[in-house]
């Protein structure tokens, strides 16, 4: 079986020829490994896409109702920050997976998730900080260092742990780091929020979702879960263009405002190439502007290799060394040499300690 199985379900385009236990089971393995196991079962639901056999509609019930049972968390501790930032008289502002799950997205359909994230004036951080403190919500045990650097260079604040019920929170106060190459205006995404109906939590404007989700994998570094974070891009740009003519022109408008074309043009790149996304012409030609010329056929290598599900039947000799020079790119784009260079050598001293004391 193809290594292509499991986008063939994420396009929305899956087929009825696919029967064999076999592929069942590899199909089933590919999609734990990319994180979008409870996505399928929702896909198959909504959009009826498959008849699975017996025995992989099991796996699937099971990753839907791990799925709720998270949901149901999530509503809680949402709730529950909610009070707090009603006594700030500060909008909860929802990021990432939280925001697609609250918005009833189709993005957040199965989508699974380790902590809540959401975003907050940089001038009110401390406050919002102060106050969470005594509703039990802690920072997690960390260095000097790592909780200066946090501080001084990062765009949110050191992740904080509820001590009862021990779930997680990161508290952004922009979407990128503040020493990264990019780093929008967020006082843009602030005022662009929008309250979603019937509910007193707010998210980011569609298009400044789209492009958070963008920066976020392409300039993130972080490709453990890079083809359920793709398949989120895909999702909320069929969702979003479906419900607004506009979107489009929007979006490349948005992206050029808040200095994210580059993120955008990958997004875009990436999605139609690997999950056939329905981007108009004119969209893709109008992105291309922030095209690297030959250096994309560098780019399309790495991010073909490092998008693919983490199963060994979608990996080859290359793959590990071209996440690494993917992640290497992501800390050259988010910190300059002179911060750069000792981070790393630190990291790397930290790193060979604790193999030293293992071994």
């Amino acid at each position: 079986m193809m290594p292509d199985l499991l986008n063939e379900y994420l396009m929305l385009k899956a087929k009825d020829s696919i029967d064999s236990n076999s592929d069942w089971e590899l199909l089933l393995r590919q999609a734990r490994s990319a994180g979008v196991l409870a996505r399928l079962a929702f896909f198959q639901k909504k959009f009826l896409l498959f008849s699975p056999p017996q025995h992989f509609a099991y796996h699937l019930d099971s990753a839907e109702t791990y799925w709720l049972s998270q949901k149901r968390i999530v509503n809680w501790e949402l709730h529950n920050l909610l009070q707090v930032f009603k006594l700030l008289n500060i909008r909860l502002i929802l990021l990432k997976g939280t925001a697609y799950s609250a918005s009833g997205l189709n993005a957040g359909l199965g989508r699974v998730f380790s902590d809540i994230d959401i975003l907050v004036p940089k001038t009110q951080l401390k406050q919002v900080k102060d106050a969470l403190k005594w509703h039990g919500w802690l920072p997690e045990p960390m260095d000097n260092y790592d909780q200066r650097y946090y501080e001084q260079w990062m765009h949110e604040l050191p992740p904080l742990r509820h001590i009862k019920r021990g779930t997680s929170l990161d508290i952004h106060h922009n979407i990128l780091p503040q020493t990264c190459n990019l780093y929008p205006d967020a006082e843009l995404l602030l005022k662009a929020a929008v309250k979603i109906t019937d509910t007193d939590y707010w998210v980011l404007a569609p298009e400044d979702m789209v492009l958070h989700s963008a920066s976020h994998l392409f300039w993130g570094g972080e490709f453990e879960n890079g083809l359920r974070d793709l398949s989120d891009i895909d999702l909320l740009l069929r969702e979003f263009s479906g419900n607004d003519p506009r979107f489009w022109e929007n979006l490349h408008h948005r992206a050029e405002m808040l200095g994210l074309g580059k993120p955008l043009f990958y997004a875009l790149r990436y999605a139609t190439k690997i999950l056939a996304t329905p981007v108009p012409d004119s969209v893709i030609e109008a992105s291309t502007i922030y095209a690297g010329g030959g250096k994309n056929r560098v780019m399309d290598y790495l991010f073909s290799q490092a998008l693919k599900p983490h199963h060994s039947s979608c990996m080859d000799s290359l793959t590990g060394f071209a996440r690494s020079l993917l992640f290497l790119r992501s800390h050259w784009l988010k910190m300059p040499l002179h911060i750069l260079v000792p981070h790393l050598i630190r990291k790397a001293w930290f790193r060979l300690a604790d193999n030293t004391k293992t071994t």
